[in-house]
């Protein structure tokens, strides 16, 4: 290894902190995980903000201990919510980081133990979108990527210095859909989420309203239209307001996404012409993409911003 080689570090933080060094050509040795049990959901929910910020800067000064000399370019942190100027402004996901200065807090936290190197912070999607530009090769094209978990995330790469917060367009105006985190109405993740979908299904998982719909209940099935609507929407209104183009699908709810079904909704929604030359590719989730996303954000230098 050159001893003027530049790496990066990045991190993302949703059910679990994964970290990761990354180089030139991507990631450099493992992924750090806390907590090791990747089946305790709520780890991170229930963390004060202020251990939370310590965990982090635990886990980045361990992924530092590997860099082996290099020149440590940046660190990226990648969390769900509304960032901005090195705060996030609100995180319903993450509710004890709203107003943060993950930024300032967590950059003094690794001063002390001799990590120098500047910090910045991104909405979560975007990274996903940077990841996956990084990894193939299109730093130089937009990328724009749902994420489909918990919440809804949209990101796009390269990044706008704007505030937004894709997964909550406003894709219905049934005065009923009120089941967004947000406490917003008629948001996409109000009918997509998982949290979403187990508080409209009280009486059955996600996963069970999805296969009852293809064993023909009525119900479900009139929802997993919806649910495939409101993904068309959202994509739909991202085409007519930035034009056509390949948009990613990932996060584990992915398995709940027809093809054939979302691209119909969407055709129905794109009707000119100029704009019809879009496509759709499911990426199986990967923390890895994240990392390297957040880690690339924090090598180009581009401040803290969110998804629109």
């Amino acid at each position: 290894m050159a001893a003027t080689e530049q790496r990066s570090i990045g991190l993302t933080l949703s059910k679990r902190i994964i970290t990761g060094l990354v180089g030139q050509e991507g990631l450099v040795g493992g992924l750090h995980a806390y907590p090791d049990d990747e089946f305790y959901e709520d780890a991170l929910v229930e963390m004060p903000r202020e251990h939370l910020m310590a965990v982090m800067c635990e886990q980045i000064v361990a992924v530092a201990k590997d860099n082996e000399g290099a020149t440590l370019q940046g660190i990226g942190i990648a969390v769900p919510g509304i960032v901005r100027a090195g705060v996030v402004d609100d995180s319903p996901n993450l509710p004890q980081i709203k107003g943060a200065r993950v930024v300032a807090e967590v950059g003094a936290l690794l001063r002390e133990h001799g990590i120098d190197a500047p910090v910045s912070i991104v909405n979560d999607a975007d990274a996903v979108a940077a990841g996956l530009a990084h990894q193939q090769g299109k730093l130089d094209s937009m990328i724009r990527v749902w994420t489909i978990g918990t919440g809804i995330g949209f990101g796009r790469y390269p990044l706008m210095d704007n505030v937004g917060e894709g997964g909550h367009t406003v894709v219905t105006l049934d005065d009923r859909e009120t089941y967004c985190g947000c406490g917003g109405r008629g948001h996409i993740e109000g009918i997509m989420g998982h949290r979403a979908m187990r508080l409209r299904f009280l009486d059955m998982e996600p996963e069970d309203v999805f296969e009852q719909a293809d064993k023909g209940d009525q119900r479900c099935i009139e929802f997993k239209k919806l649910w495939h609507k409101a993904l068309a929407a959202g994509t739909a209104t991202s085409i007519h307001m930035s034009g056509a183009g390949k948009f990613y699908l990932t996060g584990y709810n992915v398995r709940f996404v027809e093809m054939p079904l979302l691209n119909h909704y969407v055709q129905q929604m794109v009707r000119m012409s100029p704009l019809q030359a879009f496509s759709v590719e499911i990426r199986p989730e990967n923390p890895e993409t994240v990392v390297i996303g957040a880690a690339v954000t924090a090598r180009t230098a581009v401040p803290s911003t969110a998804a629109i």
